[in-house]
């Protein structure tokens, strides 16, 4: 992925939005628009095109959930056309959170992340990784998750994948990196690469964090005691 990296900062307080901005333009990020609202993020990345969206939840007008939500819709953009966005909450474990990464957001931060951890995040989801430790997602999703079998259905079909695609999806969901998939499965990590990729396309998922989600939703696997 060549060219710089360019960030759309979407929050409503000007002290935070101007913290960002100097802590990424410090590391040769381009912050191509600061905005205060829902509203004012859709036109910012219909305008600038950015890579990366660091998106408020409690934003005036429109919130950071709906913006997200149109941003990442089918009719605004394709999943491969679409910015990365990143959640930036207060709190790490926000129902509103929870929806965001349904909605396709890559991951969240808090408000509190430090300089060297904010870079780190952007450049990561920018070549197309997810930001969540696995241990936080299971603890959102055994919170709000929807565990009626008629939504499990709308939501993701898993018959449409094979065995071995159940397996490393439920291994996936239970936080194990590539590297951990190909030396517990006894493959290549080419194998698992692709396996991941193909699992990713029949369920339109952008990322590991949408399969997590996808993984417990649908009952595959379930959160375990202590999370």
């Amino acid at each position: 992925m060549t060219g710089p990296l360019r960030v759309v900062v979407a929050d409503d307080q000007a002290l935070v939005r101007t913290g960002f901005r100097m802590i990424l333009a410090a590391d040769g990020i381009d912050v191509v628009a600061e905005v205060a609202s829902g509203l004012e993020a859709i036109d910012a990345v219909r305008r600038t095109r950015p890579d990366v969206v660091l998106m408020d939840i409690r934003m005036p007008e429109l919130d950071g959930l709906e913006a997200t939500r149109h941003i990442l819709g089918a009719r605004e953009a394709p999943v491969t056309g679409a910015p990365r966005i990143l959640i930036l909450t207060t709190f790490d474990l926000d129902r509103f959170v929870y929806a965001a990464l349904s909605a396709g957001a890559s991951g969240f931060l808090l408000k509190d992340v430090t300089p060297e951890h904010l870079v780190a995040a952007v450049r990561m989801v920018r070549g197309g990784d997810a930001l969540l430790a696995p241990a936080i997602t299971r603890r959102l999703v055994a919170r709000y998750a929807h565990r009626d079998p008629e939504h499990a259905a709308l939501h993701r079909d898993l018959a449409v994948l094979t065995a071995r695609e159940l397996e490393v999806l439920s291994l996936l969901a239970q936080g194990l990196s590539n590297a951990e998939l190909a030396a517990h499965l006894h493959l290549s990590a080419a194998t698992v690469k692709t396996h991941v990729a193909r699992i990713f396309a029949k369920l339109g998922l952008r990322d590991r964090v949408q399969a997590v989600i996808a993984a417990y939703e649908t009952g595959l696997v379930s959160p375990g005691p202590g999370t």
